[in-house]
């Protein structure tokens, strides 16, 4: 563990020395090294990669978190290369789609991991990310996972043939009987509100919405946000009927 520490301590202190100097050689001269900075800035990316992949790859949750720092940096300033990708991928399923054991108990179960994990998927509006908040989604057992997982399927938009729509209506349904969170129902409402015009199969979606809406276990706001949707859902289904009989 301290060897894999001090090689991303040496690779964070090349990576900012690197930049210092193409900051300092694109200040005098900033035509004729044109090619020396984007040779430098493809190498930072590269250590950067190294770096992050590193610590996504480390035993110790601090580490995978500092990843995740890093990650959400690169993110918000438009830099997600493949290598990002992947290690952001493997956060999200930590513990669930990659497991690591230790006498048969599971060691890596970090649930605020793949919850940050899911939020920063949202950023990188994929088909890639779709499809693995989707498994996410399906496949983990906290809510607040279940939740980040669900706000970023919202917030990406993307819902080929009801594929996020329907895993939306499933995973509700079973966190309904499992475990009801209102957090969580608040998330499939706000996801719905985004996917409705894109779902072609709207079954699905209006039990999930029919279900918070009566089921007490949920405070009265969600419940009453519930009731709004339904009715804005039934009655653009029958919008839709009467356009389709002319």
């Amino acid at each position: 563990m301290k060897s894999i520490k001090l090689v991303v301590a040496s690779l964070i202190s090349v990576a900012f020395a690197m930049q210092l100097s193409a900051q300092q050689q694109s200040v005098q001269k900033v035509d004729s090294t044109n090619n020396e900075t984007s040779v430098e800035s493809e190498y930072l990316s590269s250590v950067e990669d190294v770096v992050i992949t590193e610590l996504a790859n480390s035993d110790e949750r601090d580490n995978k978190l500092v990843a995740l720092q890093y990650l959400e940096n690169a993110v918000n300033e438009g830099r997600s290369t493949p290598d990002m990708m992947r290690a952001l991928d493997q956060l999200a399923g930590e513990g669930i789609t990659s497991e690591a054991r230790t006498n048969g108990r599971l060691v890596n179960n970090f649930p605020d991991i793949r919850a940050k994990a899911c939020d920063l998927l949202a950023q990188v509006p994929t088909e890639e990310s779709k499809d693995t908040l989707v498994k996410i989604a399906l496949a983990d057992n906290e809510p607040m996972v279940i939740t980040a997982a669900i706000r970023s399927l919202g917030e990406i938009g993307i819902n080929n043939n009801d594929d996020v729509s329907e895993t939306i209506a499933w995973a509700q349904k079973k966190n309904a009987v499992l475990n009801p969170t209102s957090s969580l129902a608040l998330e499939v409402l706000i996801a719905y509100e985004k996917l409705a015009d894109k779902v072609q199969n709207k079954g699905p979606m209006i039990q999930a919405v029919g279900q918070i809406a009566t089921n007490y276990n949920y405070v009265t706001p969600v419940r009453t946000r519930a009731l709004e949707l339904l009715k804005k859902l039934q009655g653009s289904g029958k919008s839709n009927n009467k356009s389709d009989a002319k």
